[in-house]
């Protein structure tokens, strides 16, 4: 990976930017469309919302503005947790085109596999929605289909009805939080990693092992940790509505970490804390 617009291929043969720019917390208006543009200012070419986030009508404004081609923006949505389901997903699909002000999205993910409106029938309802990417992404409405926070368990009940295997999950991956099983089962079936929030949170910056590796490489620890996740061959997706930390963000092709201080970065447990349970989150 050299530049931002390096990609990763997905099952399905779409190709997908190797970084892509996080807009959770961007509120609608100002503050998403103002950082949206700055990215695809900065060379960003992929964009992840959902419409659990409330700001793709933001989005989408911010990409019409910057006078780059639709189709050279990867733009990536989510079904949000209470319109599982086959009708649901169609309806819910259906406003999140009219909110991006779009004809089509390059990928759509389920965004929790277990929302506390489905709990006791998951499995049913994630069926219907999966049938329903299935047959918008034959239709040619979506380039690509997968999921978010799924772990194995979620995956296999997937598989048990679907035609096609979704093509990314998109988890929280972030020094010392690597969904080790997660990532394996993933990777033993060729779906592409993206890591949310890698960057943690903010208690990464005090560190003091990441401190060391960001003074040993002249990096920022920002830049150390969106490189640890490309070096891991994950899909990282930095968000920041601050443009002097967008561009900086993405300024990470010019080093590499030793194999040595991937692991380290790896191996500091619980330093950003860990993932939700999808299987208990109360949303």
């Amino acid at each position: 990976m050299k530049t931002l617009t390096d990609c990763y291929e997905l099952s399905g043969g779409v190709k997908i930017p190797c970084i892509g720019f996080g807009t959770w917390r961007a509120e609608n208006g100002d503050m998403a469309t103002t950082s949206v543009r700055e990215a695809l200012k900065c060379g960003y070419r992929h964009i992840d919302t959902a419409a659990g986030y409330g700001n793709e009508e933001s989005v989408g404004m911010a990409v019409k503005e910057s006078g780059i081609a639709r189709e050279d923006i990867f733009i990536t949505s989510k079904l949000q947790n209470d319109m599982h389901g086959y009708e649901n997903t169609m309806k819910a699909f259906k406003q999140t085109l009219k909110n991006l002000d779009m004809d089509y999205l390059d990928l759509y993910l389920i965004h929790w596999p277990n929302p506390v409106k489905y709990r006791d029938h998951w499995q049913e309802a994630n069926a219907g929605t999966w049938k329903a990417f299935e047959e918008l992404h034959k239709a040619g409405h979506i380039r690509g289909i997968g999921v978010s926070n799924f772990h194995p368990h979620h995956l296999d009940a997937l598989m048990q009805t679907a035609k096609i295997q979704p093509m990314v999950n998109q988890i929280r991956l972030c020094p010392g939080d690597t969904q080790d099983n997660v990532v394996d089962y993933c990777r033993k079936h060729s779906i592409l990693l993206e890591a949310y929030s890698p960057l943690g949170v903010g208690k990464i910056f005090e560190v003091p092992q990441m401190q060391s590796l960001a003074e040993k490489y002249g990096k920022s620890i920002a830049q150390i940790c969106v490189r640890w996740s490309l070096e891991r061959g994950y899909l990282p997706l930095p968000k920041s509505i601050t443009p002097k930390r967008i561009q900086e963000n993405a300024d990470v092709f010019d080093f590499q970490l030793t194999p040595e201080d991937v692991q380290i970065i790896a191996d500091l447990k619980g330093c950003c804390g860990y993932s939700a349970d999808p299987d208990t989150i109360t949303w």
